[in-house]
């Protein structure tokens, strides 16, 4: 799955906006840049509670890898 550049994607909405000479034109431009930043910040919350899930796993994995040592 393609990972889009949310923000940069708002940073040229953002600069179609202030070029933008129509008001329909310039809110519409406002309005996708508003939804890109809030794309991006869901992407990177995904990416935290991912990294923090790998995280776990991996400490649950070493946690049961070790040997038993015998008695």
């Amino acid at each position: 799955m393609a990972n889009p550049d949310y923000r940069a994607l708002a940073d040229k909405a953002q600069a179609e906006a202030d070029a933008a000479q129509l008001d329909n034109v310039r809110d519409r431009c406002l309005r996708s840049a508003a939804a890109f930043l809030a794309m991006a910040q869901r992407q990177d919350l995904g990416d935290r509670n991912r990294a923090r899930r790998e995280a776990e796993l991996a400490a649950i994995a070493t946690d049961t890898a070790t040997p038993d040592t015998p008695a």
